[in-house]
């Protein structure tokens, strides 16, 4: 099969080192197919078997997943001419065009905008061109972006025994955006003027009384007890450090408190400029045998798509995320974007792998598990998982000591095959099931 790779149009414009060269994704090593507990060649086999047992369906255009950009503009860029679907005309954020892949393309956002990148707002007035570009876009959300939205929902409602810690849950990664809000919007005279003091700042910030003494009974009946003693002692750790960040990061409690009624206003205010961002916001999409969502499936959400579809898990989805904070996020709606597979996670068994095939899903493609040597494929539980976090930001490159810029984008080609590019590794990786079952009958 001929394969289409990306013409990276716009590359002197770019910071990140880019592959050109094709490798079969299988022909890799353990950066290209987890082999836990197993070794290279039964791991291969295993994909080949479910390659067999199930007839595939492939998107009708082709789909560029990109995530985990964690507030990283330059990075969002880089991944789309890695992608081949804009050509960069210039440095600023506005100079580039959608090519004709770009415009016959549907661009899959994975998730996790927020946190840990040189600018939130930036980002989103990246994504924002695009859209404006003309870029069919798909949203998806993430744990940080749903832990960002619940917390500034919830400020000022402390006493609430089951939501008065959210704000505060979402520690010290959010203070660099409050901090960007306010030197963006609450520096002139007059911005502070009403906003209560310090005092009053603290009681609306801090989960009370009330709080303290009733979490641990109510939350008992939705979380097993080790999630609950480690929900409880994460909470205590980021409520001691809180304010410590703050004054680390040079804001204080009422200018914290000013940001998160700002932060309400351009993302909640239907005419906020960010209020677009939310609006387009899903849990999951689909296409052909593929489903994109940020982390994963539980056997609750396998039988939810099995039984509703994907417009019934981002119906669910939007329903929760206007009702209780408490019980969104500690439901196995929001299980999906935030498992690892972990035994606190809400469990996928083989019969939820059984019942996501019924329901026509082959593979999840999703990121959140972050990597340091571009795309990888895992098997669990029968289904095959693209995992698409290839550590794109600036932030997270630096804590995991990685060089230079990060891009990458994985493409899904109606023509049945997969590509994962990525600044991290020398080749382009390539998941061609025709060429594998082929190869499989040599």
């Amino acid at each position: 099969m001929h394969y289409r790779i990306p013409g990276y149009q716009g590359a002197e414009w770019l910071s990140a080192k880019l592959p050109d060269q094709p490798q079969h994704w299988l022909d890799g090593n353990k950066h290209g197919l987890r082999q836990r507990k197993t070794g290279h060649k039964k791991s291969k086999a295993a994909v080949k078997e479910l390659l067999q047992q199930h007839p595939w369906q492939w998107p009708k255009r082709p789909v560029i997943f990109i995530s985990d950009l964690h507030a990283d503009a330059d990075a969002l860029l880089e991944s789309l001419v890695a992608s081949g679907g804009i050509k960069r005309t210039g440095a600023k954020d506005h100079q580039f065009r959608l090519t004709s892949d770009g415009k016959n393309s549907t661009f899959v956002l994975g998730g996790d905008f927020f946190d840990k990148g040189p600018s939130n707002l930036r980002l989103l007035r990246c994504l924002n061109i695009l859209r404006k570009k003309g870029a069919r876009l798909r949203i998806l959300a993430g744990n940080h972006d749903i832990r960002t939205l619940i917390g500034m929902r919830s400020l000022g409602n402390t006493e609430d025994p089951r939501d008065g810690h959210f704000f505060v849950r979402m520690g010290a990664k959010a203070i660099p955006f409050l901090r960007e809000i306010r030197d963006e919007f609450l520096t002139d005279k007059g911005a502070m003027k009403h906003i209560p003091d310090a005092e009053e700042c603290r009681k609306r910030i801090f989960p009370g009384k009330k709080w303290q003494h009733r979490f641990p009974d109510l939350a008992a009946g939705i979380m097993h007890k080790e999630r609950l003693e480690r929900e409880i002692a994460k909470l205590e750790k980021k409520c001691s450090r809180f304010e410590h960040f703050c004054e680390r990061e040079g804001i204080n409690l009422r200018e914290a408190y000013a940001a998160c009624l700002k932060w309400q206003e351009l993302f909640l205010h239907p005419k906020g400029e960010f209020s677009w961002f939310l609006q387009k916001m899903q849990l999951a999409h689909r296409k052909g045998s593929f489903l994109f969502i940020h982390a994963g499936l539980d056997d609750d959400a396998s039988d939810l798509l099995h039984a509703k579809g994907v417009k019934g898990l981002n119906k669910q989805f939007q329903k929760q995320l206007q009702g209780s904070p408490f019980d969104f996020y500690y439901g196995p709606v929001a299980n999906t974007i935030r498992t690892k597979y972990r035994d606190v996670d809400l469990p996928l068994t083989q019969k939820g792998g059984r019942v996501a095939h019924k329901a026509g899903v082959h593979a999840i493609v999703h990121g959140h598990r972050n990597l340091r040597r571009g795309q990888r494929i895992a098997i669990r539980k029968t289904l095959l998982h693209f995992e698409c976090d290839v550590t794109l930001d600036s932030g997270s490159r630096r804590a995991e000591g990685l060089k230079g810029a990060g891009a990458g984008a994985t493409i899904f080609h109606p023509r049945g095959y997969v590509l994962g590019i990525c600044s991290d590794h020398n080749k382009i990786k390539v998941f061609d099931p025709e060429a594998i079952l082929k190869q499989d009958e040599q």
